[in-house]
């Protein structure tokens, strides 16, 4: 079986990794980077493969995620992003990430030719989804970190343009309060020279302020005015007042750690009302004893929070019509099948959408996809 081959010849492998990258031109990465990486999703794909082989296959989507990739935080997801951060902090581009995972690929499929192990076309398919997913998380956050580092060189620019503004700004108010200050104390004529200072100052001020105007984005052009707030803290209020309902509902509410430089922008108390309704919604109809997953993380530019239940999951067709007005999926009948429409609704007025993946025979996963935005330092 391949999660054999893998574990018995890992040494090997990372070995063969770390040549193919020294011998790639330009920048390579560090021994460091190389061992937090690579190294660390061959152990995944072991452990991806093993699950997959038990009685419960699809938990292994927990390690490496769904085929096509997926909304819900997987172990691969989590430490490709970071693999992607590290890469850019060496000033590697985005085609060198995508080629240390195509490293392994490659390695695996040489020396599988060498020693003579063939593995099945399962645990090809298997291999091949987890390094597709382990690639685009790792690029997704490549991405969002550069472009990061774009704003933080574009907010510099400003800066300094702002810098010769207020410069400029200055001279030639200092020279009209002068101007008039001298026709004022000499009860000057303003039609001679002192005047036409003055006049010439005020001109080159309307000039140099209507051309900033021209200059300034407006980020928010319907007029609505939208806090940040931590993301940490904003799922810490939700925790506190929903884990009471998930005991009155005879299941356990679980919160991942947040990172607390995740900020989110948007109306603060109607998007808690959102994410307690889809608990509300979990706790309703998770099985009784099981457990509700409550998690916030960063994927790329957007901030995802998951809802993930084991309600057993979804009739086909479903996930469709879950969102409509007045659908009830489920025999529980006591809502008005309001909650899950008002939820979307009040996360799309917040520039966000809410979705729903089915996890067939587990249960299902809500997730809340908004803008990312960091706490300031």
């Amino acid at each position: 079986m391949l999660h054999h081959f893998l574990a018995n010849n890992r040494d090997e492998l990372a070995k063969r990794c770390r040549v193919k990258v020294g011998n790639r031109p330009g920048r390579s990465a560090t021994e460091v980077q190389l061992q937090d990486g690579i190294p660390l999703l061959i152990d995944q794909l072991i452990r991806t493969l093993r699950v997959e082989q038990s009685s419960e296959p699809l938990k292994s989507e927990l390690i490496s995620g769904p085929a096509g990739g997926g909304v819900a935080l997987s172990e691969v997801g989590a430490s490709a992003a970071q693999h992607g951060k590290d890469l850019l902090g060496l000033g590697l581009t985005v085609d060198q990430v995508v080629h240390d995972y195509g490293d392994l690929c490659q390695s695996i499929t040489d020396l599988a030719v060498e020693r003579d192990a063939p593995f099945s076309v399962d645990e090809f398919r298997t291999l091949n989804r987890c390094l597709d997913n382990a690639i685009s998380d790792a690029v997704t956050e490549f991405s969002f970190q550069r472009d990061a580092l774009q704003v933080a060189k574009n907010a510099e620019e400003n800066n300094r343009r702002m810098g010769f503004f207020v410069h400029e700004l200055r001279n030639l108010l200092g020279t009209a309060s002068l101007a008039f200050a001298a026709a004022e104390a000499g009860n000057l004529s303003l039609t001679g020279a002192t005047g036409s200072i003055l006049k010439r100052s005020l001109s080159s001020l309307h000039k140099l302020i209507t051309a900033t105007v021209e200059d300034v984005r407006i980020f928010e052009p319907d007029g609505t005015v939208l806090d940040s707030f931590s993301l940490a803290e904003f799922i810490a209020k939700i925790y506190d007042g929903a884990t009471l309902s998930a005991k009155a509902y005879g299941c356990s509410l679980r919160m991942l750690p947040v990172d607390i430089d995740l900020a989110v922008r948007g109306t603060q108390d109607l998007l808690i009302a959102a994410v307690a309704n889809l608990l509300q919604n979990a706790f309703k109809f998770t099985q009784p004893g099981s457990e509700v997953l409550l998690t916030a993380y960063a994927q790329g530019d957007r901030i995802l929070i998951d809802v993930k239940d084991h309600c057993g999951g979804l009739k086909v067709g479903t996930t469709e019509t879950i969102f409509l007005p007045f659908s009830q999926v489920g025999t529980d009948r006591t809502g008005i099948g309001l909650g899950l429409t008002i939820a979307r609704k009040t996360v799309e007025a917040n520039k966000g959408t809410l979705t729903v993946h089915n996890i067939e025979g587990i249960g299902c996963v809500f997730t809340v996809n908004l803008p990312r935005h960091s706490m300031p330092t």
